[in-house]
């Protein structure tokens, strides 16, 4: 076990429960993918939220500190959106287990891939994870350019 993967295992991943777990961790959404670009509260939600799936991280005092969404498209991909994690606990495998959590659930569903729109600041992560980069995504308000990635989860090659 490397270091990442020590000060990981401090964090424990749920799925949000209560009024209070929803509140945090749409705070925790908006304070890192949003309110550095001055966007209102509200921004970090989508009409894709009460059908998704989420899941958030939380530090030894309860605190949440990362939190990462998946959702459908189809019946064979899924895609994640909003990961975020606090900056003070960054690089400490927070994200990781986020993501392997999504991923985890989407191949429980059947699904045969996952794609993601990646900020450019954040395509060495997903790289590490297995995602490849299919082209270019949105820039979020005017200045957060955002690059397409895919990973297969299933072979989808089924032979005889």
């Amino acid at each position: 076990m490397d270091s990442s993967d020590a000060a990981s295992e401090q964090f424990v991943l749920t799925e949000p429960r209560t009024a209070q777990d929803w509140e945090s961790y749409f705070n925790l959404r908006w304070r890192v993918l949003r309110q550095p670009w001055d966007q209102p509260r509200g921004s970090e939600r989508d009409e894709l939220d009460a059908e998704s799936f989420h899941l958030l991280a939380r530090d030894a005092a309860g605190t949440i500190v990362g939190v990462g969404r998946l959702h459908l498209n189809s019946a064979t991909e899924a895609q994640v959106r909003y990961m975020a994690v606090d900056e003070t606990c960054r690089d400490r495998g927070i994200g990781s287990r986020i993501l392997g959590g999504l991923e985890g659930r989407a191949l429980s569903q059947g699904v045969a891939g996952i794609v993601l729109n990646a900020r450019e600041a954040t395509l060495n992560f997903y790289r590490r994870h297995g995602y490849v980069i299919e082209g270019p995504a949105e820039t979020l308000f005017g200045a957060v350019r955002h690059v397409r990635m895919r990973k297969a989860l299933l072979d989808t090659l089924i032979t005889d």
